[in-house]
């Protein structure tokens, strides 16, 4: 059964790999350059075109998987302010389409042919399509579930695609709004970046967020699996 998973999967194995080291060695070249001073410079004071092709590009970063969204949001807080808070949501969303496509086109199907062979899961994932929207917005609320990663799998398992973009856009207004405030009052770039939530206020916030996103996924998970495991009358 192992191996069938490999063979079946092997494509959507290495992407969920790359997923997950890929932000991080992104991230740290980022942080670096701007360290350094030349992304400061870059960044500041950003014409109107210039912020066009800086959404873009962050968007294309989080489409693939590159970069995390909340270090996206952190930098465009500090550099942009509230002007670039509307750019930064609208890269949110044209990420997060980019990355289900591309999930759809490497995964092709395979996840949810495998998930056929356990009839039960089969069963709680139809369940959890009926109630999809609620799913991928409690999902996008937590600040600690990876933004690609979690996009890969949703993708995968087949979640319906308008309904993915207005429950990721809707998730993640709370946490994105939150860590774009964060990067807007933040005292240095050396705070912004290692201690982004050195207030009390903020530490409280980001455990707010996560107990809220893992107790509505709790609640919606074990009311899927009673009603796809509920005995036939």
């Amino acid at each position: 059964m192992f191996r069938n998973f490999l063979l079946l999967n092997a494509r959507s194995l290495v992407a969920v790999l790359v997923l997950a080291v890929a932000p991080f060695l992104v991230d740290s070249l980022v942080t670096a350059w701007l360290y350094e001073g030349g992304g400061s410079m870059a960044l500041a004071g950003m014409s109107a075109p210039r912020m066009l092709g800086y959404f873009a590009v962050t968007a294309a970063l989080m489409g693939l998987g590159f970069t995390h969204t909340t270090f996206v949001a952190l930098v465009s807080g500090y550099f942009l302010g509230w002007e670039g808070f509307p750019g930064t949501v609208a890269a949110y969303a044209l990420a997060a389409a980019t990355c289900y496509r591309l999930a759809t086109l490497i995964d092709h199907g395979a996840l949810r042919r495998f998930l056929r062979l356990f009839p039960k899961a089969e069963a709680v994932i139809g369940e959890l399509e009926t109630e999809s929207l609620q799913l991928i917005i409690l999902v996008r609320l937590s600040p600690i579930l990876p933004f690609a990663l979690m996009t890969f799998v949703l993708a995968s398992v087949g979640v319906n695609f308008q309904r993915f973009i207005v429950g990721s856009v809707l998730g993640m207004l709370p946490r994105t709004l939150f860590v774009y405030w964060l990067g807007t009052r933040a005292a240095g770039l050396s705070v912004l970046l290692t201690h982004p939530e050195q207030t009390s206020v903020g530490q409280w916030l980001v455990v707010m967020l996560v107990l809220a996103s893992g107790a509505g996924l709790f609640v919606l998970i074990n009311h899927a699996a009673r009603r796809a495991l509920r005995p036939k009358s």
